[in-house]
């Protein structure tokens, strides 16, 4: 600390005044927070992806877009998650084949999880991926929707914070986080995301609010799609006493 902030603290205990620190509150720049801090999701919606900055740093695949909602006066809202042939998934060639909806509870996460890219037999993982995503990320028709499972994520009620970090084969390791609305909380935060197979995701509350989210996916549901990494937090251990008493043989 300087001598005017010593100073400030003189009324605090030696001990006290050095472990003081301040907080950071600069931004830092929008390529920078979205690998740390997190950022609003209707920011990214709204960002030219174009510029080197955020090229840099967002993950390929990876799809968010704005959506409207709107109020009904004394009724609730009225929001669309998405029309086929048309906007984000219609230009990518996405649509998905089973709908599903979840509930989280408030001060609840969804650990890390992630489904399994498709590589063809005849090359590598490495070389397949960056045809894909960085030699000719254009072309949709590569991409193999029915044979891996892409996510299509909408979220209706609560807002979540959103981590998702790209592990894929021969592609940089990417950290994307970010905060997602509602439909009952209308604004820039309401959006549509593409998770791609490969990318790493996690979902955790933010606030005292359950959260609902519709979800679609490229392909049914296969459990040997899923793999959990991390997610420990999703697992609610009995105390110990609990465990040793059902554990104890019978007597």
């Amino acid at each position: 600390m300087s001598k005017r902030d010593k100073n400030l603290w003189a009324g605090l205990n030696p001990a006290a005044q050095a472990a003081l620190a301040s907080r950071d509150y600069k931004a830092g720049f929008l390529s920078q927070q979205l690998a740390h801090s997190g950022v609003d999701a209707g920011e990214l919606a709204a960002v030219d992806r174009r510029k080197p900055e955020i090229k840099k740093t967002w993950i390929p695949g990876v799809e968010i877009f704005s959506r409207t909602i709107h109020s009904q006066r004394h009724r609730g809202v009225f929001g669309e998650f998405v029309r086929r042939d048309e906007g984000i998934l219609g230009k990518i060639g996405l649509w998905p084949k089973q709908w599903s909806a979840a509930r989280m509870f408030a001060r609840s996460a969804k650990g890390f999880h992630i489904h399994p890219p498709r590589i063809p037999s005849e090359t590598t993982a490495q070389k397949w991926l960056r045809r894909l995503f960085v030699t000719e990320p254009s072309n949709y028709a590569l991409r193999r929707y029915d044979e891996e499972q892409w996510d299509v994520m909408f979220f209706v009620q609560g807002g979540a914070e959103m981590i998702l970090r790209d592990v894929r084969a021969g592609l940089p390791r990417r950290t994307m986080r970010f905060f997602v609305d509602g439909d009952n909380h209308r604004g820039r935060n309401n959006v549509g995301i593409v998770v791609p197979p490969g990318v790493a995701h996690a979902i955790r509350v933010e606030g005292s609010e359950d959260v609902i989210m519709i979800y679609g996916t490229s392909t049914i549901f296969h459990p040997e799609f899923e793999g959990r990494i991390a997610s420990e937090i999703e697992t609610a251990e009995l105390p110990d006493s609990w465990q040793r008493f059902l554990v104890t043989g019978d007597r």
